[in-house]
């Protein structure tokens, strides 16, 4: 009998850089740790990889320049609405930073009391007693009056001050308007950039049915090479991150040929069928802060067939209170291995009555892996799973 669970390992590789063979040095990883830690590779194991090392890898970088270049292109009146952007020094600063470096002026439209994944732009108990609701607009004189002596609780920073600087620095105009519908944006250009992620279809959608005559979202930036750049043909921008003060990484384009490669080739190592995929942020909620992590367009871009869809599981303590509330002990564990035993296709059916949320698999094995690795120095980039498709019934 099986006396533990999941079982999930970081596992450290060589630093990993532009144009070195990924799939050898991870599968030579995992076979190191094999025989250092004394584990055994199983049928249904997950080997996960995080996107910012596939990216490096491919060598998938591109400038402020490429940024600006591609802007001009496709906003030539240089008078652009930069609408619902997220406030974070390393995953925006430098798309604005080009945007500036293309623009005579940005008119920014930030949504309040926080950006799309949480993080604040204002003191939420001075809105409270303030004129201000979230339907309104506010200017940036009045924020500036009422609002803006706030900083992030993390960092210390007041974002607004932070991209009025930057955007300065490149000699560019700005002007900045608080509120929470896009359309507010077209009082004052019609060529509009939106750079919210995971509400960006929809945002694009408002405008252009407002009447915008131009607009594009950050997927459609770099979204096919500039002058030589890196891009990333389905997510354009969105995932990048900050590289250098004059260079980003993007999102991985060509993790669908590594999770294949890296598949195989362990399959012919230690002959077992194990799913491989390549995650980013995980879809997790900071309690305290109230961030959203995932300022990733996805938790994972790329994967194996074996982690499409959702679990399949029961939830035992329904069960347990419920179809079983007279047993205990052993009669109890021998009753909820055969109701296991017993599911079927019908299950997904059931699953909202007793209590169990429908999530995608690569959401939920994404969100372990990236809060095993971190985004730190622990120097594991690879993560190795074991036991995350076992229940109760296995033996």
């Amino acid at each position: 009998m099986r006396n533990v669970g999941t079982v999930v390992r970081g596992i450290r590789t060589p630093i990993i850089k532009d144009g070195d063979d990924l799939a050898n040095i991870v599968v030579d990883a995992l076979m190191k740790a094999k025989e250092s830690e004394k584990f055994e590779f199983r049928d249904r194991d997950i080997v996960a990889v995080t996107e910012a090392v596939v990216g490096i890898s491919e060598g998938n970088y591109a400038t402020v320049d490429d940024i600006a270049l591609d802007l001009k292109e496709k906003f030539p009146s240089k008078n652009i609405g930069v609408v619902f952007p997220i406030l974070s020094r390393n995953r925006f600063s430098m798309m604005l930073k080009g945007m500036a470096r293309a623009m005579d002026k940005i008119t920014m439209l930030l949504s309040f009391p926080s950006d799309e994944v949480g993080n604040g732009i204002l003191d939420e108990d001075i809105l409270e007693n303030s004129k201000y609701d979230l339907s309104s607009i506010i200017s940036e004189k009045e924020y500036t009056e009422v609002f803006g002596t706030f900083k992030h609780p993390f960092t210390g920073i007041n974002m607004v001050d932070f991209y009025r600087d930057l955007i300065k620095k490149e000699d560019c105009e700005v002007e900045f308007v608080f509120a929470n519908d896009p359309k507010v944006i077209l009082n004052y250009t019609d060529d509009v950039l939106n750079c919210d992620i995971h509400t960006r279809f929809r945002t694009k959608k408002i405008l252009l049915d407002a009447g915008c005559k131009n607009v594009y979202s950050l997927h459609e930036i770099l979204n096919q090479s500039v002058n030589g750049s890196g891009y990333n043909p389905t997510y354009g921008l969105l995932g990048s991150n900050k590289s250098t003060e004059e260079k980003l990484k993007l999102f991985p384009k060509d993790g669908d040929k590594l999770v294949l490669d890296i598949q195989k080739r362990l399959k012919d190592e230690t002959g077992k069928n194990i799913e491989v995929m390549v995650y980013g942020d995980g879809a997790f909620k900071d309690p305290v802060g109230h961030i959203w992590e995932l300022a990733d367009p996805v938790v994972s871009p790329f994967y194996t067939k074996g982690l499409e869809g959702t679990p399949n599981e029961l939830k035992l303590k329904y069960i347990s209170d419920n179809k079983f509330s007279e047993l205990r002990g052993e009669e109890l564990k021998t009753a909820i291995k055969e109701e296991i035993k017993k599911k079927d296709a019908n299950l997904k059916g059931n699953m909202l009555s007793q209590g169990t949320t429908p999530r995608r698999i690569t959401d939920l094995v994404g969100s372990l892996c990236d809060l095993t690795s971190g985004s730190g120095d622990k120097g594991t980039p690879v993560v190795f799973i074991q036991g995350y498709f076992d229940n109760l019934a296995d033996e």
